[in-house]
């Protein structure tokens, strides 16, 4: 028999951080927008609730997390603002390779960094590399005393990009390219030949921060190389299944936060004499968002459970990434024409959650790829 409810343990935690998100983040939503940072001090206040080491396993340092508890949190990120969800986000994306296929000492090393209050970073995508993996063109040449590699090339619309300390960069180890060659590596930041590069102005998501990174000349130790050679594509993909659920759970808190609002505002706005929220098209519109979000839910915490459970789950992932981040743009979109011309200012926070929502159909596999791995799973 399926329990969908939350164990006490659960829930405290859940409890837990939906009072940061209540009292630390949702406030501050409509400032760090605007200003494209993260509230004085709430990088501390995330870290101390161990939000930054939710995957970080216990002997490492983190809290090690059940994916199904994770997604549960991050949905709450999500109400708050998807910038910050993001922000932390990332920080589990970048530490899931190191999970897969770093060495005890690679762990050690990593987590001992980014452990308490520093971010990481995952570079896989650059400027004519987005989709297709395997044409990154950031190549890694082997020294001829084979003590290293030299990286050159650049990476862009990398969360968490100026504010990591720790990079995972995946860069061609062969001449010819492709994803046999790509491979991973662990870069901190100041390496020499490493640096940051612009900042990015973005659509929505904007307290997280996203820049480009630009490697010239830098030389990585072969300790910091992440498995063999060639091995980057497989740990890539890997990642972005682990990850895909918890993109999910963030649509879903978007989506419900604005699902409430609009709800909330139909109740007390007044046309023609009476309540909006009276109307049957305003109530066929809001039935649809509950559906939508309460299935979302479920799709995502599904996709968390088969993880957890240690089955294959790469297209449970695909499929609730792509519906929970369809169901947010398509439910955000409704509750600002539900709101009217107020839905539209940004005195009212629902134009912010329809910004927000865009780039969950878009990073971490867009929902056209998402479809391709379903229909390939579903057909071979």
């Amino acid at each position: 028999m399926i329990n969908f409810s939350y164990t006490e343990e659960q829930q405290d935690i859940i409890r837990t951080v939906r009072a940061l998100v209540e009292k630390e983040i949702a406030p501050y939503a409509a400032e760090m927008d605007e200003t494209e940072k993260l509230h004085d001090g709430l990088l501390e206040k995330l870290a101390a609730q161990g939000l930054l080491g939710v995957v970080i396993p216990e002997e490492y340092g983190g809290i090690g997390l059940d994916t199904v508890t994770i997604a549960a949190l991050y949905e709450e990120l999500g109400k708050g603002c998807a910038g910050v969800a993001t922000t932390v986000a990332a920080n589990a994306l970048a530490s899931y390779p190191v999970i897969i296929a770093g060495t005890a000492e690679q762990k050690k090393q990593y987590f001992d960094v980014i452990n308490g209050e520093r971010l990481a970073a995952f570079a896989l995508t650059e400027p004519g590399t987005g989709s297709d993996a395997g044409s990154v063109s950031t190549r890694a040449i082997k020294t001829d005393d084979g003590s290293g590699y030299v990286l050159n090339g650049t990476k862009c619309f990398i969360t968490n990009g100026a504010l990591a300390e720790m990079f995972v960069v995946f860069a061609n180890t062969r001449k010819t390219g492709g994803i046999r060659g790509l491979t991973a590596f662990i870069v901190r930041k100041g390496t020499p030949g490493f640096m940051i590069g612009k900042a990015e102005n973005k659509m929505g998501i904007r307290a997280s921060n996203t820049t480009e990174l630009i490697f010239q000349d830098c030389f990585i130790p072969v300790e910091q190389r992440l498995g063999r050679e060639g091995q980057g594509f497989r740990i890539a993909m890997n990642t972005l299944d682990a990850a895909r659920p918890l993109v999910g759970a963030v649509s879903v808190g978007i989506a419900d936060a604005a699902f409430k609002a609009c709800s909330e505002y139909a109740k007390v706005r007044v046309q023609f004499g009476k309540p909006i929220a009276s109307f049957e098209m305003v109530q066929q519109m809001i039935a649809d968002m509950a559906i939508e979000v309460e299935a979302a839910r479920m799709m995502v915490q599904k996709a968390c459970w088969m993880r957890d459970q240690g089955v294959d789950f790469s297209r449970q992932a695909a499929m609730a990434k792509c519906y929970a981040s369809d169901v947010a743009m398509r439910v955000t979109t409704n509750a600002v024409q539900v709101m009217g011309g107020y839905g539209y200012m940004k005195d009212y926070p629902v134009e912010k959650y329809m910004r927000d929502a865009k780039i969950m159909q878009i990073y971490e596999g867009t929902n056209q790829i998402q479809r391709m791995v379903i229909a390939n799973k579903t057909l071979y």
